[in-house]
């Protein structure tokens, strides 16, 4: 029997597999959790020992890194590691969902679960074409890691010093991640850039306490006041950002990135009413998709500041907060990015209060999209979908990224099987079962392809 047959043949095993791995409430953010995590985490250990690999749990404890690999690895061989996460988001608001969370459910086709398609059944689909190419014995000369971890969705702060600390043993000429979506139904795509991140939390605190705005409003300069002073500063009414220095080192769009990105099937109109908007704005020159993944952006995520409840309460409130993310695309530095913001609210900041800011960043991913992988990724897809996917940047931020190419050296190839009104981190996530056994077929396809001398053949010999 051929792998796609074995496949075919326990598609609907795979698929009560499936149901039972989306069962854990694996949320990486609540304590409370924490069992149900290392009882996913000790599920998929099993699993894949019944497949034959070698398995092992790691530290952290609250949230185990799964590592496995296929025994006796052999040096002349490339090396593929497949990532994936099983920790989930929060499912609130529950009152939302049409059917509960952690008990899926089949609705047209679709797999109704959180964390059915980010990233549970993405990662799983790789999982069963690896069983596929086992059992059937045509499992392609290539070495094998598996990496699932239980933090991605706050952050992945254990596995960048994993990675750090075993990244001899876990270098690899290619890294596998579905953790991204299509651009549409039935038009797959490969990912081969996100945009990465610099986040600020900025304080002004003015008297110790809220005072009376009556008996001291004039003389007291009011934190809310300065506050939204300072933001408006950072952008004009386009949305473009004003600090100096920001966009100084920005690598412009290339003209075929442009063209392609034309050809895709978008309609601004439709993405508009999608999103219930009166019209959409932005950075002029631009379009929506060049906006979403190519340009930098200044967002204000939250603004905090006195008095929140029902009626009135006439006070100076004596401190605000801001909570603001910058979008950045190659060729930003975030340090210097997060320099350059503190700088210029620090500049414009009056003495009258006291300016607080913690940062953090993240840098942005690309690689290239003519490499060997991606090649052989496309043909792939193009045999099981029956069509070549289009080539897309991603507006998100995949942390991990950037530290498994600097440390593990191997070649990214960023394939999604998920959908965009999959709802991930939102009520009624769901999964397209056609989409599961798709990605299946694809795994089955590629790994051949990426064994064949490294995929040095994948451009003009397949």
């Amino acid at each position: 029997m051929s792998p796609a047959a074995y496949a075919r043949a326990h598609a609907s095993r795979f698929v009560r597999e499936l149901q039972t791995y989306l069962r854990f409430p694996s949320i990486s953010t609540l304590l409370a959790h924490q069992s149900d995590r290392r009882a996913c985490a000790e599920w998929i250990v099993r699993h894949l020992r019944e497949l034959g690999l070698t398995v092992a749990l790691h530290p952290p404890t609250s949230h185990p890194i799964v590592l496995a690999r296929l025994p006796s690895p052999q040096p002349y061989r490339p090396t593929l590691l497949v990532y994936g996460h099983y920790d989930v988001q929060p499912p609130d608001p529950l009152d939302q969902w049409r059917s509960p969370p952690f008990k899926p459910t089949t609705r047209n086709n679709n797999l109704y679960a959180r964390g059915a398609s980010d990233n549970k059944g993405q990662h799983f689909a790789h999982i069963k074409a690896i069983e596929a190419l086992l059992r059937t014995g045509a499992f392609p000369p290539l070495n094998l890691i598996l990496l699932i971890e239980g933090q991605e969705e706050i952050g992945s702060r254990d596995l960048f010093p994993f990675i750090r600390h075993h990244a001899r043993r876990l270098r690899a000429d290619y890294i596998l991640i579905s953790d991204t979506a299509m651009f549409a139904p039935r038009l797959p795509a490969i990912t081969y850039a996100t945009r990465g991140l610099a986040s600020l939390e900025v304080e002004l605190t003015g008297p110790r306490h809220d005072l009376h705005s009556g008996v001291h409003g004039g003389p007291v300069s009011n934190p809310a006041n300065i506050l939204t002073h300072l933001l408006a500063t950072c952008t004009d009414p386009t949305g473009r950002i004003t600090i100096p220095g920001f966009y100084d080192d920005v690598a412009p769009i290339k003209a075929r990135e442009r063209r392609a990105w034309r050809q895709l099937p978008f309609n601004p109109q439709t993405y508009r009413q999608l999103l219930g908007l009166p019209a959409l704005g932005g950075e002029p020159g631009y379009t929506p998709l060049e906006q979403r993944w190519a340009r930098p952006t200044f967002e204000i995520n939250g603004l905090t500041a006195g008095y929140q409840g029902t009626g009135t309460k006439t006070i100076i409130p004596a401190r605000a907060t801001a909570k603001i993310t910058c979008r950045l695309v190659p060729n930003q530095n975030p340090q210097h990015i997060l320099r350059l913001i503190t700088r210029h609210l620090r500049h414009h900041c009056p003495r009258t209060v006291r300016l607080h800011i913690n940062a953090d960043a993240v840098p942005w991913f690309l690689t290239n999209p003519d490499g060997p992988g991606i090649r052989a990724a496309q043909h792939a897809l193009q045999h099981v979908f029956g069509r070549p996917p289009v080539m897309i940047r991603e507006g998100g931020t995949l942390p991990i990224l950037p530290a498994f190419q600097h440390h593990l050296r191997g070649e990214v190839i960023l394939i999604g099987f998920g959908l965009p009104d999959d709802n991930w981190h939102a009520p009624n996530e769901k999964f397209s079962l056609t989409n599961f056994h798709r990605a299946i077929q694809t795994t089955l396809t590629l790994l051949p392809l990426l064994a064949q001398g490294r995929a040095r053949r994948a451009h003009g010999g397949l």
